[in-house]
């Protein structure tokens, strides 16, 4: 059927939509949800039906297109143009995503088409939702893990830098771990290349990506990321921006409001963006802790295995630590906060939490060692000291674009300590859920500022940590919330 193009002047955000009028859609055998097939000049898409039941906004004969499709087709802004419509059943991909539902195994092909229709938004939300879902209650065998990885590297954009090329990551699950932004500078300053990919934030108050992004853009296109680290050595910018391995932050969208984070689509996740950017060597850490992503020695030393293995079958060597997850790294939790925390360290500020240094220079040892550099853990403390690795990040900040300076929350709330003792325990979870309901990430002044940390001894009345927001009705909540659940224990 041949329909003239309307312009709705609506963005669907991925899914790509076209609006049918309700006679067209009864000619074409066409329901609400069912996939059409447009041409338009030697060009096909896979779009999603909407019926509209009256002649507004789409009448007999027209075909109301979204954004993304006159984007792909290359038609202007309330242009115009005659497709060819066709009705044709749900993607193959849909039928594997129900056979993981029942627990079957995907083989490379099946996996392969479920990521390149989420790629090339041929899948409704809901349809990824169960993919998730289905990974997350029956899991992902080794083999699968692979498979979903190299999926991904391969229906996405791939960088290439002169070898070796340097990595490293968190699993997560510890607030305020920002340890990548002392990292990436340490080691760049140190002559290693270290292109950073990060997420935004899944399930925490901040991922790095909404971090860094206080200091400097982070949605870099490929050829400005490559034109950072041809100039800087290194980079610290969202993977999402620039089509490497996209499946995964479609994936990551479907994954926040469920607030889930499976294992092998994790794995998948971080080692897709590893290959994509070409890495040979690769630093993970593993945190443990009661409200850790891994709760102890045996969950981390079985993720490990895997990490390792599945690196090896990416041609990427691939070390492992497993580190203390126990309570938050560093004081400030929330996007202003942790990148306070990251410039003190950065500048050698007496404010600068040494949890914080340490672990970063820990980090950037094991890599510089990686690289065949003696003594690692002595280099990256030069590094520091004197201040090579703080112009490094005031490069790299320029480079990718500087951001104008923002500020903390200032509406605030202290918390002081009702007896006298000893800090035993801080709780992480309650520590991040405490920050996302004062506003974090989104506001990025918002957070928890924590004034002691585990061992610290406390006087009854002395501060604790402070509530920051931008808003007085998210402050109030939040104090609510503290006063409800308790984070210290003393």
């Amino acid at each position: 059927m041949r329909l003239i193009v309307k312009d709705l002047d609506l963005t669907s955000g991925d899914v790509l939509i076209a609006v049918l009028n309700y006679h067209d859609a009864k000619k074409l055998d066409v329901r609400p949800k069912d996939r059409i097939e447009i041409s338009f000049k030697g060009k096909k898409l896979v779009a999603v039906a909407d019926i509209s039941g009256k002649e507004k906004p789409v009448s007999a004969g027209q075909i109301g297109l979204f954004e993304e499709i006159l984007s792909r087709f290359g038609i202007s802004d309330h242009g115009t143009g005659i497709v060819e419509v066709k009705a044709v059943g749900k993607p193959e991909s849909v039928g594997y995503i129900r056979e993981k539902l029942f627990g079957k195994r995907l083989n490379y092909k099946k996996l392969y088409a479920i990521i390149n229709d989420i790629v090339e938004n041929r899948l409704e939300e809901s349809e990824i939702t169960y993919f998730v879902s289905a990974g997350f209650a029956h899991g992902f065998t080794e083999e699968e893990t692979f498979y979903l990885t190299k999926a991904m590297v391969e229906t996405g954009h791939k960088l290439s830098f002169p070898k070796p090329v340097f990595d490293l990551h968190s699993i997560g699950g510890v607030p305020g771990n920002r340890t990548t932004m002392v990292v990436v500078p340490i080691v760049a300053a140190a002559g290693l290349t270290i292109p950073k990919t990060a997420s935004r934030a899944i399930t925490s108050p901040s991922g790095t990506s909404d971090t860094m992004e206080v200091l400097a853009r982070v949605d870099l296109t490929a050829k400005e990321m490559e034109r950072t680290v041809r100039k800087t050595k290194g980079c610290i910018v969202w993977g999402g921006a620039m089509d490497l391995a996209p499946a995964d932050d479609k994936i990551i969208k479907v994954e926040h409001p469920l607030s889930i984070d499976a294992e092998g689509q994790m794995l998948a996740s971080v080692m897709a963006k590893k290959a994509s950017v070409g890495a040979n060597y690769l630093l993970t850490e593993i945190p443990i802790g009661p409200t850790a992503k891994c709760r102890n020695k045996k969950e981390a030393g079985r993720l490990e295995k895997k990490f390792i293995s599945l690196a090896k079958r990416l041609g990427i060597k691939n070390r492992v630590i497993i580190t203390d997850g126990s309570q938050p790294v560093g004081r400030g939790i929330g996007p202003v906060l942790e990148a306070r925390d990251v410039m003190w360290v950065l500048k050698n500020n007496e404010r600068a939490p040494s949890d914080l240094r340490e672990r970063s220079l820990l980090m950037a040892g094991i890599l510089l060692e990686m690289a065949g550099r003696k003594n690692g853990h002595k280099i990256a403390i030069e590094m520091l000291k004197s201040g090579r690795a703080y112009e490094k990040m005031q490069e790299i900040i320029r480079y990718q674009g500087r951001q104008p300076e923002m500020a903390v929350g200032t509406f605030t709330h202290a918390v002081h300590a009702d007896k006298n003792g000893k800090v035993k325990k801080i709780d992480n979870s309650r520590v991040a859920k405490l920050a996302k309901i004062a506003g974090a990430p989104d506001d990025k002044g918002a957070g928890v500022y924590l004034e002691k940390k585990v061992g610290a001894a406390v006087k009854k009345g002395e501060k604790l940590f402070t509530i920051y927001a931008e808003n007085k009705v998210e402050l109030d909540t939040a104090v609510e919330e503290a006063k409800r659940n308790n984070i210290y224990h003393i």
